[in-house]
């Protein structure tokens, strides 16, 4: 029993050893944590393009599209066609297109009330035709999915894309291997076209309801299991480039991946990943160096949680899907264009090898990261657990382990000296010494509380906005820092700021949550876990009670650094001064400003419409978290005077 009513009692070695070292521990967990990061971009630490599902058998069967003269055709007419729509969809043309090539052909209406105002709405049209299987009963489905985008659109053109989706849909109507039913869909409003027409096939709703009405689709084919997204930009292509990364971090299976690649080869077509492609370096650190950047460009992408392409709203659903975006020009020297057969052929090629499948996407991974050809990448279902371990987390893990060792250190460090101060102590002292638990729960849960405040605050904003026909953009970012900086002031509510063992207690509960959050969330965007935990964690590390002023002062400064706002505001400072290297400074400052209102405000309407969950996870998760340590950073240590020790002092 002495062991579980005195911690002091089973203090070994382990623990001693813990009690002086665990600074050096934690210093050395961290940066193991960066270095075993870094190194996942070397090229051991990583596998070679490959398949785990052979049913895909990609490759293997010769191409016959030849219909390049008809998608030239479609193409030229679609061109003339689109000059009578200067904003809008020509769906009269598209589904009499449809329609002779022998589809079933229908259309999607949608609304979106805007979430800002809900006096505003837009509505759009999605056009879709489904080819169904000869060999199949419409269990199963293919997707082959188009943004349409009119003329006075700010993104390049996708209409070469259209031409060649038609081209290829009267080619496979003619065959009669199809086992899946291939639906081919042109959305309108780029992703909130896909967004409406996925909940709609679905009969689900994703954001906030009454805001994105999705409709309801007269038309359905089976169960979805991947989707290609196509954005041909030329009628002649010199470079593809693949996109994976979808909504809140989500990837597809690394076997589709391969796939585009694969097709991508056999017709001779430049195929690059984050507009890079494969290159050899005989010295291994210019080697690093290059897949390093090509890593963190993924990590940059994937941490946002924001789809770099319409692929990235079917991950939700269980769709493994990816985008295909074709450039007129390549950066590479020496590559050659191709046209509409290479094009019809690497399509073709692909819905081939996806119509091999007997079951869904399972035997390879879907948790990766992709520095260039070279996955790094993590097995689902039965082994994920254990390449999981072995790959990625430890990563975060070493990083967010030195914030466990050193609670453990202080756990053990301040309740072993609870019986000394209790013998030593009188009773006045001991009242003053004395742990406020109801008190740390409190502050604990006030700071929670503000979190989710912060979370619904642009609800209300909202309504306010539309009686009062207010910016609601505006209104949400300026209020959202005012209530920001008047949180600052919390430190001041708490009642126990020179007790040092309540401070103590709270400091541990703070980064036995902060370990755990990052952990977590790795599982699910390890890009945003090892970001956070690689701006947070050393200086969570630094805040502590004490009675020094100036170390007090100073680890406010750095703690105030790592706020979410102000860490998203450096981000898009930064990120605007790379873009805009030869631009002046002021102008600098003020479009990044600019950027980080739009960014928070973009970020509040895709949880809204699309169910983007960063929003919700750094107001009712990180920034309670922040606002803990800040009260800890505020404290103000008056150890009591020991009666014993003063006596001792004076004879």
């Amino acid at each position: 029993m002495g062991l579980l009513t005195d911690p002091g009692a089973g203090q070994g070695k382990f623990i001693k050893a813990l009690l002086q070292y665990y600074s050096k521990i934690c210093i050395i967990l961290y940066f193991s944590g960066i270095i075993w990061f870094c190194a996942l971009a070397y090229p051991p630490m990583n596998a070679s393009t490959y398949f785990s599902e052979n049913a895909l058998l990609p490759g293997l069967v010769k191409s016959q599209f030849h219909e390049d003269k008809l998608a030239s055709s479609f193409h030229n007419e679609l061109l003339d066609e689109m000059k009578k729509y200067d904003n809008s969809i020509p769906y009269p043309w598209l589904l009499a297109k449809f329609k002779q090539i022998g589809l079933d052909t229908y259309t999607h209406n949608f609304t979106l009330y805007s979430p800002l105002n809900k006096k505003e709405k837009y509505s759009g049209k999605n056009v879709y035709g489904i080819l169904r299987a000869a060999r199949a009963s419409s269990t199963e489905a293919l997707v082959l999915s188009v943004p349409y985008r009119p003329p006075v659109s700010v993104h390049p053109t996708t209409a070469p894309s259209i031409a060649i989706m038609l081209a290829f849909a009267k080619y496979a109507n003619k065959e009669k291997y199809w086992a899946k039913d291939i639906i081919f869909l042109i959305t309108e409003h780029e992703q909130l076209g896909i967004q409406a027409w996925l909940e709609a096939y679905h009969g689900v709703t994703c954001g906030n309801e009454n805001t994105l009405d999705h409709g309801d689709l007269k038309g359905r084919a089976g169960a979805i299991q991947a989707a290609i997204n196509l954005e041909l930009h030329s009628a002649r292509i010199g470079q593809m480039d693949i996109k994976i990364e979808g909504l809140n971090g989500q990837l597809p299976n690394l076997d589709l991946f391969n796939l585009a690649s694969k097709m991508c080869a056999k017709e001779g077509l430049y195929h690059t990943f984050k507009n890079k492609g494969q290159e050899y370096h005989r010295d291994p650190v210019k080697e690093w160096k290059y897949y390093f950047k090509n890593l963190i460009a993924m990590v940059a992408t994937q941490a946002t949680g924001i789809p770099n392409g319409n692929h990235g709203l079917f991950h939700r659903f269980g769709i493994q899907a990816l985008t295909l975006e074709g450039f007129e020009q390549s950066k590479a020297r020496g590559s050659s264009k191709v046209g509409f057969v290479s094009i019809g052929r690497i399509i073709e090629g692909t819905f081939r090898s996806l119509n091999n499948l007997l079951e869904r996407f399972h035997q390879s991974f879907f948790f990766l990261f992709t520095p260039l050809f070279r996955q790094i990448h993590l097995h689902c279902i039965s082994s994920f657990c254990v390449m999981l371990c072995r790959l990625y987390m430890p990563a975060v893990c070493l990083i967010a382990g030195a914030l466990f060792i050193k609670s453990c250190a202080k756990w053990f460090k301040f309740e072993g000296s609870t019986n000394e101060e209790k013998r030593e102590n009188t009773h006045e002292q001991q009242e003053i010494t004395e742990l406020k638990v109801d008190k740390i729960i409190f502050i604990f849960l006030l700071t929670h509380f503000c979190g989710v405040l912060i979370m619904n605050l642009p609800q209300y904003i909202t309504l306010i906005c539309d009686q009062y026909n207010y910016n609601a953009s505006t209104c949400i970012f300026y209020t959202l820092s005012a209530i920001s900086a008047v949180f600052l002031l919390l430190p001041y509510l708490v009642p126990f700021r020179t007790c040092e063992r309540s401070m103590n207690m709270l400091n541990i509960l703070c980064m036995l949550e902060l370990g755990t959050v990052l952990i977590c969330l790795a599982m699910n965007n390890f890009s945003l876990g090892i970001f956070c935990a690689a701006v947070s964690v050393p200086v969570a590390l630094l805040v502590n009670p004490t009675s020094c002023r100036y170390y007090s002062v100073l680890q406010r400064i750095l703690w105030l650094l790592t706020h979410p706002l102000v860490v998203l505001t450096t981000v898009v400072l930064v990120n605007t001064y790379l873009m805009f290297p030869d631009v002046k400074q002021k102008e600098i400052i003020s479009r990044g400003l600019d950027a980080t209102q739009q960014a928070i405000v973009y970020s509040i309407v895709d949880s809204m419409i699309y169910g983007n969950w960063m929003f919700s996870v750094v107001t009712s998760i990180f920034i309670p978290n922040w606002l803990c340590f800040w009260c800890i950073a505020f404290s103000d240590i008056k150890k009591p005077k020991n009666l014993l020790t003063e006596a001792k002092k004076t004879n």
